[in-house]
């Protein structure tokens, strides 16, 4: 059997759940048999380790660990995994990848091979680092992960003329697209996609139900143009306008009596700064963000090189319409040398849509 990859499959069950924390999986193994495993509880329960350690009991002493991530080291909302599997008695501990968390960065290992327990490093790391991805870059620069997500027909439209657009994709693409949403921490789309779609922005199951965990909902709206009446306001969740600096009082009252939290930030050309807005999402401990358009939202998100990853789906229908919605408008490139190319692809089949994932290294 392959511990870390059992291991790995607990970390994916944490996902969701215990930002800013990373999702981890452990497993205990003592003499080729599995006697303990747990994943990250939400912030200030326990970590996977000790949640591995309490299961195996008197059994961990000797045992072999399998974690997906380097055990920290440090005191935070909880003590230091490292010195409680030190304590437990085990005797060598397979790492996934080290934490790249400046607290950590190898001192948990250290610490663990200082006491006389053999460690393994680097088993699965792609798979450990995928799973982390938006902690990974949290952690190290203090801005959230952003998903750029979009649907879109085979001539690149995300709405017809008249502005209809449901739906392009079918239903396995739509169900893909609320496990994303449960998965992370915010969701931003512009107004312009609120005043043409009325959207909940909620994670639902797929018989509609909406999911026990909601991600925050952001609409990047300068201008203030979000009705009091939309959608987003009438669920339990909360919801913030990114508005400019300069909105009208008044008009910023009747949003706040509606239920919205408005961060005033710089804006220009009526847009509201998304670097600014994302730099206060970090120190707000949001780690990943889910952008879901419109164009002119992801089009600036692409031309200022804020997004990580992108996630398409593409259906086998035909729009047309020179005045069609596209997908990403922006101020784009001037010649296709200068494209944005995505690196690490995945292509996959939802029924009949394409779905398309790659990174863009930024």
């Amino acid at each position: 059997m392959d511990y870390m990859e059992r291991a790995l499959s607990l970390a994916r069950q944490a996902l969701g759940h215990v930002s800013p924390n990373p999702a981890v999986g452990a497993v205990v193994v003592r003499d080729g048999v599995i006697v303990g495993e747990g994943f990250t509880q939400p912030p200030g329960s326990d970590h996977s380790e000790i949640v591995a350690l309490k299961h195996a009991g008197a059994k961990v002493r000797d045992a072999t660990l399998y974690v997906t991530l380097e055990p920290c080291c440090h005191f935070g909302r909880t003590p230091p995994c490292s010195r409680a599997l030190i304590a437990a008695g085990i005797a060598e501990v397979h790492l996934a990848m080290l934490d790249p968390n400046p607290l950590v960065s190898g001192r948990g290992r250290m610490e663990l091979e200082q006491a006389g327990i053999k460690t393994v490093t680097g088993e699965h790391e792609a798979e450990a680092r995928g799973i982390n991805e938006a902690y990974i870059k949290y952690i190290t620069t203090g801005f959230p992960f952003v998903i750029a997500k979009f649907a879109m027909s085979l001539d690149g439209k995300i709405a017809t003329a008249s502005g209809d657009s449901r739906w392009i994709s079918g239903g396995a693409a739509q169900s893909y697209v609320h496990e994303l949403r449960r998965n992370v921490d915010a969701i931003i789309v512009g107004v312009n996609t609120v005043l043409a779609d009325d959207p909940q922005l909620t994670a639902r199951s797929d018989s509609g139900e909406a999911s026990g965990r909601q991600p925050l909902r952001i609409i990047a709206d300068a201008q203030g143009r979000t009705p009091a009446s939309a959608r987003v306001f009438s669920v339990p969740t909360h919801t913030l306008l990114a508005v400019a600096e300069d909105l009208d009082r008044t008009r910023a009252r009747t949003l706040e009596q509606a239920g919205a939290e408005l961060i005033r930030l710089p804006s220009r050309e009526g847009l509201v700064d998304l670097k600014a807005l994302f730099k206060l999402l970090g120190q707000k401990q949001v780690t990943s963000v889910l952008a879901e358009g419109g164009g002119q939202l992801l089009g600036s998100l692409f031309d200022q090189g804020l997004v990580d990853k992108v996630v398409v789906f593409i259906a086998p229908i035909v729009i047309g319409g020179t005045n069609a919605k596209v997908a990403v408008a922006g101020q784009g490139v001037d010649k296709v040398s200068q494209a944005l190319r995505l690196r690490q692809v995945r292509i996959e089949m939802l029924d009949q849509d394409i779905m398309v994932i790659g990174y863009t290294g930024a």
